[in-house]
């Protein structure tokens, strides 16, 4: 059986359609199932059984022997959030306690990490080992995660097969629920669909125009398809970048978001947020050597193919992946 965390989240429940779709539905999914908003997430999905996040770690002290692999997607993802206890309790402390059981038991690992944890981008976006320790994040959701990256790098104790993925602006369906933190072509699609216009933020630094920041935007449908293969592989890789390797302005972005929607643009460019202000990333650009080295092969969907499934198969008909 296959274990997937953060199972009703975004992520985690496209992962479990992915695993569906290659006949794989001996799974068990681990979340926080309590809130209705995730529910529509997991409608249709074949697995074996749900299991509470704070009930997994007895679940699997008792039916570990069974378990072939665990694709740990679950985490507080909120950028805004700044209470460290919560980042401490649901993202590191709870993924380590993961790794320690896979490590115990033999149990391989995929886990996410994030591309927050490269912060402005001072040391570059390379996913070599070495510059990890140098990196440093812009907010407490970040930090969780980089904590947990440097920690995994000290273990001698490991699982048989492991493999962090710092995944990079993911975008696609099954993020309805995701209200702030939702991508920002989910965003921009609400406001034409409402308005007629997007609003973008306007850009703070004397070296970007006004949407000309940029993010190495990827679809979700790559994501699954790249922990796919790794799960398959069961090698250990390390941790590494899940980006497409090209940046994109957000501009680009919403221009393709108009052309999905069968409109003209309309741009209005708005203040960032105070809060996020001083924190905002203006480039991001994933180095990808990794993964080509590891024998992923498979090209990613463009952010004009990308945005244009995820407008026309899922937004525009409120359906889930």
């Amino acid at each position: 059986m296959i274990i997937v965390t953060g199972a009703a989240g975004f992520i985690g429940s496209c992962m479990v359609n992915k695993l569906n779709n290659k006949g794989l539905k001996d799974l068990i999914l681990v979340d926080d199932f309590q809130r209705p908003a995730k529910a529509q997430n997991l409608e249709k999905k074949v697995f074996r059984e749900k299991v509470d996040r704070d009930d997994f770690f007895d679940w699997l002290d008792r039916n570990h022997h069974d378990v072939e692999h665990i694709l740990h997607l679950g985490a507080r993802t909120d950028t805004t959030e700044f209470d460290h206890r919560v980042f401490d309790r649901l993202n590191l402390n709870y993924s380590r306690r993961l790794w320690e059981a896979c490590s115990r038991y033999s149990i391989p690992l995929i886990y996410a990490s994030s591309a927050a944890t490269y912060g402005m981008g001072e040391q570059g976006y390379s996913d070599d080992h070495s510059i990890i320790p140098g990196l440093k994040p812009l907010n407490p959701y970040g930090e969780s995660k980089q904590q947990f990256d440097l920690w995994v790098l000290q273990q001698k104790d490991q699982p048989p097969a492991w493999t962090g993925l710092k995944f990079f602006n993911v975008y696609g369906p099954n993020e309805y629920h995701k209200g702030r933190m939702a991508s920002v072509v989910f965003h921009a699609y609400g406001q034409v669909a409402r308005e007629g216009k997007v609003r973008l933020f306007r850009s703070h630094r004397s070296d970007y125009q006004d949407g000309m920041q940029l993010r190495d935007f990827i679809y979700v449908r790559d994501v699954t398809r790249v922990i796919y293969f790794l799960m398959k592989e069961r090698k250990t890789h390390g941790i590494m970048n899940l980006g497409t390797g090209e940046a994109r302005t957000f501009l680009d972005l919403a221009e393709a978001v108009f052309q999905a929607s069968g409109k003209s643009p309309v741009i209005e460019f708005i203040d960032t947020p105070a809060d996020i202000r001083n924190t905002y990333q203006y480039y991001t650009q994933a180095v990808m050597d990794k993964l080509a080295l590891a024998g992923y092969r498979l090209p990613f969907y463009s952010l004009e193919a990308g945005v244009n499934e995820y407008v026309l198969e899922f937004l525009s008909t409120h359906r889930c992946y």
